[in-house]
């Protein structure tokens, strides 16, 4: 338990933030011995993780490894990663008998709700001893004399440790705020401009008219730069999205373009062997047979190419072929921090320890989780993260 004394509750660490990664980084540290305080403004714990996977939390990804993160310095993440892997969390979620199935490409769901990874997470604290509060802001952050002291609402505390775990500001609607930032700049850390991640983007221009698509989706091809995924793509009526363009958002800056492959597996000359086949045919109706019908009519009108296959040249069929394989979209903008499902760049990993997660010119002062400039793949990379990096600051504490 904490000790009290003049200057308020003392504690050997102070955890601001009581998500995925300051759960983790609490438990650990509290059944480690240490006395624990786990602090959120929120009236209650893990609120991200409650929403996620569509409320049954997509806890990791068993594909994980290092290159599926984004970040400044890409070999951050291996240390954190490799001492506390997907197989770790999963031994974690079968001793507390929680059923979960994986879905697609690695990515592991509770069967049941996510509400049962945050009673694990709020059990594991309990064995640790973690003095778990919410519903107050923290304020006036002070360090000296080897101690971080601040408030809580009227509470007091002090530590000779503190980790910032409060996220970034992906889904403000949650309550999230860059006060990770703030809070780091005002111990000198540097911060990793935060940028939305793992968001819709928006279409304008020629491209508008694709947003009477809305609702329409097919499997694809997305590329942005060099990185491609292969998952599907969503039209909206403000642009795209889907897990495909969530993924490449990731990699995407402003005024890049994003091509789109929308017939991956089709074989080279498919479209002049329908021509073979199908000489009456056009080439929405031909499109028609492997993408939506909407989609397959909006795609022909583009190309221009009308009349039946057989009155259209090879070449032309074979550049309409190469268009669809690179498909040119110019978004205007990304759907913001309000629907990014994380955020992108943040606290600087030059200044943090990989092995510790402390700052190397702050003694006791610690980031873990989404504050970090460690950003992962759609699919439970980062939940993978978040456990990860809070479970190596908990050991270090």
């Amino acid at each position: 338990m904490a000790t009290s004394d003049d200057k308020g509750a003392s504690y050997d660490a102070v955890i601001l933030g009581a998500g995925a990664a300051g759960l983790m980084c609490a438990a650990v540290a509290g059944q480690r011995g240490r006395r624990i305080l786990l602090l959120d403004h929120a009236d209650q714990v893990g609120k991200k993780i409650l929403i996620s996977g569509g409320g049954r939390c997509n806890f990791t990804n068993i594909h994980t490894l290092p290159d599926r993160y984004v970040s400044a310095n890409p070999h951050f993440a291996k240390s954190a990663l490799a001492r506390y892997a997907p197989a770790d969390f999963i031994a974690l979620v079968e001793r507390y008998g929680i059923a979960y199935h994986e879905k697609t490409l690695g990515q592991l769901f509770c069967d049941g709700s996510a509400k049962q990874i945050v009673a694990m997470l709020l059990d594991e604290c309990a064995k640790g001893g973690v003095d778990v509060r919410c519903g107050q802001s923290v304020n006036q952050i002070a360090h000296s004399d080897a101690m971080f002291r601040g408030t809580f609402g009227d509470f007091r505390f002090s530590a000779p440790n503190l980790v910032i775990a409060t996220g970034g500001p992906s889904i403000p609607k949650m309550g999230a705020t860059g006060f990770a930032y703030d809070l780091a700049r005002q111990f000198g850390l540097k911060i990793v401009e935060p940028r939305p991640g793992l968001v819709p983007l928006t279409l304008g221009g020629e491209d508008v008219l694709f947003r009477d698509l809305s609702g329409v989706a097919t499997p694809v091809e997305a590329r942005a730069g060099k990185t491609a995924f292969r998952e599907a793509a969503l039209f909206t009526h403000k642009g795209l999205s889907g897990p495909a363009i969530l993924q490449v958002s990731s990699y995407w800056r402003r005024g890049d373009p994003v091509q789109i492959d929308f017939l991956p597996d089709a074989a080279s000359g498919w479209l002049v062997e329908a021509k073979r086949a199908r000489p009456r045919a056009s080439v929405a109706a031909v499109l028609g047979t492997v993408l939506p019908d909407r989609l397959a009519q909006t795609l022909a009108e583009r190309l221009a190419l009308p009349g039946e296959l057989g009155t259209l040249t090879d070449r032309k069929l074979a550049e309409a072929e190469a268009r669809l394989a690179r498909w040119i979209f110019h978004p205007n903008g990304s759907e913001g921090f309000a629907k990014a499902e994380v955020t992108l760049g943040g606290i600087a990993t030059a200044g943090l320890s990989s092995q510790t997660m402390m700052a190397k010119s702050v003694p006791g002062l610690y980031a873990v989780g989404e504050a970090v400039d460690v950003t992962g793949w759609l699919g439970g990379y980062n939940f993978q993260w978040a456990w990860a990096s809070g479970h190596a600051a908990g050991q270090a504490l």
